[in-house]
């Protein structure tokens, strides 16, 4: 009995925990070629009170991935700048993405090591309104991506850029960190910044002011390091440092003309005068071009085969007629150095020479005894080659 208590708090408690690990459910809207940002805030996933704010020391990171699939969609990007602060999934779908698409994401306590689930169900839909087919893009270089990504930096963006576009309804279309497209991580010094392309879509055609930001010639300035032509005021500084020479403005209001569909043919070429291939081709008989092929390199090679034995067997002098040619004085005395050389070997192989006492071995001091010597020096000869 005692027992059966003691694990009734113990199944308790495992209730409790499975019911706080259910994952809640979240329903967004994000528009077709509208950018989507989704902040995910400490205090969703901690499950505090309202009236509790999140401790500042508490750390967690997220992982999200789409519902069946170990990635996001390809329009869909997550980041985060360290544990303490908030992620962020943004991105702008397209039309192919139209649709519904469900967002697992889990929150790790670094803490605690709690896990915390929570879905995101997206109804992607198309945008309400007029078409925006007046598109600018710029790359502003004194902010992260996370830094404007929240609501309030964008308007603001928005509303500094009004003062350089005509009046009109801008809306934010993407917002892309610039190390996604090709930019390099700055060094540690306090001010330096990734940088962050945004790009801006309004119904207003473009202002002179930024159709001359966009010229050639202002280009060319950039070209040699020169600040380009801005005829009107820089509303946008002191906030948000644009980088002039990297804006590209993008004109959808004239739509493209299609691309016209290929017609096949009856697979034959038209004439030409100047390819006139040949329609037939007479038969050739291969025998008499194999045979000079194989046989002219061997009748070479026999010819300097025998040019060789001639000139290393049958143009040789001999020992006689070398005696011939040489004359008799000289034969003479070659005859008598080798003689002589011949009788000294001799007279060196049997001489008889005492040894020196030196070379004696030394003798037994309590026998008296002399062991004789092993090797005689006296009977090696002088020349080592002669035996």
């Amino acid at each position: 009995m005692e027992a059966a208590l003691t694990w009734i708090p113990l199944l308790v408690g495992l209730l409790a925990g499975l019911r706080d690990t259910e994952a809640q459910q979240t329903t967004l809207h994000p528009l077709v070629g509208r950018v989507f940002v989704h902040t995910l805030e400490h205090a969703t996933f901690l499950r505090l009170p309202e009236h509790i704010a999140v401790p500042p020391t508490v750390r967690l990171t997220y992982t999200a991935v789409l519902q069946g699939h170990p990635d996001l969609p390809r329009w869909l990007r997550y980041t985060q700048r360290t544990p303490y602060n908030p992620g962020f999934l943004y991105g702008t779908p397209t039309p192919e993405d139209r649709g519904r698409q469900v967002i697992e994401v889990t929150a790790y306590n670094r803490d605690s090591f709690d896990t915390t689930r929570e879905r995101l169900l997206l109804l992607i839909e198309d945008p309400e309104g007029p078409r925006l087919p007046y598109q600018a893009e710029f790359l502003v270089r004194s902010h992260d991506v996370e830094e404007v990504l929240p609501s309030t930096p964008a308007n603001r963006f928005l509303t500094a850029l009004g003062g350089l576009w005509e009046p009109g309804a801008l809306h934010v279309l993407n917002i892309t960190s610039a190390l996604d497209r090709g930019g390099r991580v700055p060094l540690p010094i306090e001010g330096r910044k990734e940088g962050v392309y945004i790009k801006v879509g309004s119904a207003t055609p473009f202002s002179t002011c930024l159709k001359m930001v966009a010229s050639p010639a202002s280009y060319a300035r950039c070209a040699q390091g020169q600040p380009p032509l801005l005829s009107c005021y820089d509303t946008l500084a002191p906030h948000f440092r644009v980088d002039w020479c990297n804006v590209s403005l993008v004109d959808k209001s004239v739509p493209e003309p299609l691309d016209e569909v290929p017609t096949p043919g009856d697979g034959i070429l038209e004439h030409d005068p100047f390819f006139c291939p040949p329609t037939e081709a007479t038969d050739r008989d291969f025998l008499a071009d194999a045979l000079v092929t194989l046989l002219v390199p061997l009748l070479v090679a026999l010819l300097l085969t025998l040019l060789l034995a001639y000139v290393m067997c049958c143009r040789r002098e001999g020992r006689l007629k070398r005696d011939m040619a040489t004359s008799d004085i000289q034969m003479v005395h070659h005859c008598t150095i080798h003689e002589n050389t011949e009788e000294l070997r001799q007279m060196a192989a049997s001489r008889e020479v005492p040894r020196p006492l030196s070379t004696l071995p030394m003798f037994n001091v309590r026998t008296g005894e002399r062991l004789p010597p092993r090797v005689d020096s006296a009977q090696v000869p002088l020349i080592l080659d002669q035996h």
